[in-house]
């Protein structure tokens, strides 16, 4: 199969804004698709697959492998988070991007899937 990799969206009514911050404070390299439309090249992935009781819907997280560490860089940057919550899967907070919309960041209490070969 030529699965080459995974394709995330964000949408924003401050897509400019959100792009800034994607590239200027998390710094995340870039190419432009053409007229200023940037694509950014997002960390390691992996994916999982819950089960839903009532609606389905996705969810993205940032992983890192310090939470604590990373919430003190960001927020030398100006940015926003919210509490840290101790989960048994992880430590998971949530960032606020320029458009008021909140992006989860996790540290991983579990095994990952990060640098697997498939």
């Amino acid at each position: 199969m030529a699965i080459i990799g995974l394709h995330a969206l964000i949408y924003s009514k401050k897509d400019e804004a959100t792009r800034a911050f994607f590239r200027d404070v998390l710094g995340f390299p870039s190419v432009d698709a053409g007229r200023g439309w940037l694509i950014f090249a997002a960390p390691p992935a992996e994916l999982a697959i819950h089960p839903a009781e009532d609606r389905e819907y996705h969810e993205l997280y940032l992983m890192c492998d310090d939470i604590d560490a990373t919430i003190a860089e960001l927020k030398r940057k100006g940015v926003t988070t919210r509490g840290i919550q101790e989960e048994a899967w992880g430590r998971v907070t949530q960032i606020r991007l320029p458009s008021g919309d909140e992006l989860g960041l996790y540290e991983p209490k579990h095994p990952t899937a990060i640098g697997m070969k498939r």
